[in-house]
């Protein structure tokens, strides 16, 4: 019975969450765009199915995976595991978190269903260049560095804008060299990566560490985690795209040719 009022719950939520969208598509369909909404009842049918789904989700994560995550975080940091000889606090001790910290980065992101859209998407207008699986793993590897370079930084306890700014550096350099084409899919696969299947249980997993290491304020130092991992997929992608054009060095005259053939349509459009 409990589980029931959890699941009508979480349903109520989401549909108070979702709702709000649904208004502006069907506002802009029907008062802007002045057409009948094509194939309502499959569009409606796949309303509901998006309504279960999402709430069968989050009552999971909430139910597994959330939980999970913070008892792996308190027993990987807790004193009896680390079992350091000294009160002070060793990087090298804590081996084994920076270890969870990357695998669970990569898997949450390769289950993160705003990435596998994103992901679809670039296969699909890229016309199969850009493989779909590919780009999850690459970008779930950025994240699995970015998320464990930031457990390491908790737990040294270095200030975190020092990191952020170096790193943001990397990637306007980056931008500089990388092929043109990958660079908007780049940016855009860090901000799609920290949604709701990574951002709780690395939340959870900085918090953790925070409140374990003596020393650190799990204000101060517990939140951070998600601008690495935001940061380290962009960094990911276009360190990707750029060992592929020196693989292929033809990438860059493909990009003069797709820039030349816009220019020339634009032209054409001005023109007329």
């Amino acid at each position: 019975m409990t589980l029931l009022i959890e699941i009508y719950q979480t349903l109520k939520a989401t549909v108070v969450d979702v709702l709000p969208i649904l208004a502006i598509l069907v506002s802009f369909q029907l008062l802007v765009i002045r057409q009948p909404i094509p194939k309502i009842k499959q569009v409606g049918f796949g309303f509901v199915y998006v309504l279960i789904g999402l709430s069968l989700f989050l009552l999971g994560l909430e139910k597994a995976l959330f939980p999970l995550g913070k008892m792996m975080a308190a027993q990987l940091t807790a004193p009896e595991f680390i079992q350091s000889s000294s009160d002070a606090v060793h990087w090298q001790d804590y081996l084994w978190v920076y270890a969870f910290a990357a695998t669970i980065g990569f898997s949450t992101t390769i289950a993160e269903p705003s990435l596998i859209a994103v992901a679809l998407k670039a296969e699909e207008v890229s016309g199969g260049g850009i493989k779909a699986n590919s780009l999850r793993i690459v970008v779930a590897f950025g994240v699995a560095i970015g998320i464990a370079l930031g457990s390491y930084r908790i737990v040294v306890g270095d200030p975190i804008h020092y990191y952020i700014i170096a790193g943001y550096i990397v990637v306007v350099i980056q931008t500089w060299f990388c092929p043109k084409l990958i660079i908007p899919l780049a940016y855009d696969s860090g901000g799609v990566t920290t949604s709701t299947v990574t951002v709780p249980l690395v939340a959870a997993l900085g918090i953790g560490l925070a409140s374990t290491i003596p020393g650190r304020s799990p204000l101060i130092d517990g939140f951070g985690l998600i601008a690495f991992a935001s940061l380290f997929p962009i960094i990911a992608v276009m360190g990707y795209a750029q060992i592929t054009k020196l693989k292929s060095p033809d990438i860059d005259e493909d990009d003069d040719e797709y820039e030349d053939d816009y220019d020339d349509e634009d032209l054409n459009e001005q023109t007329k």
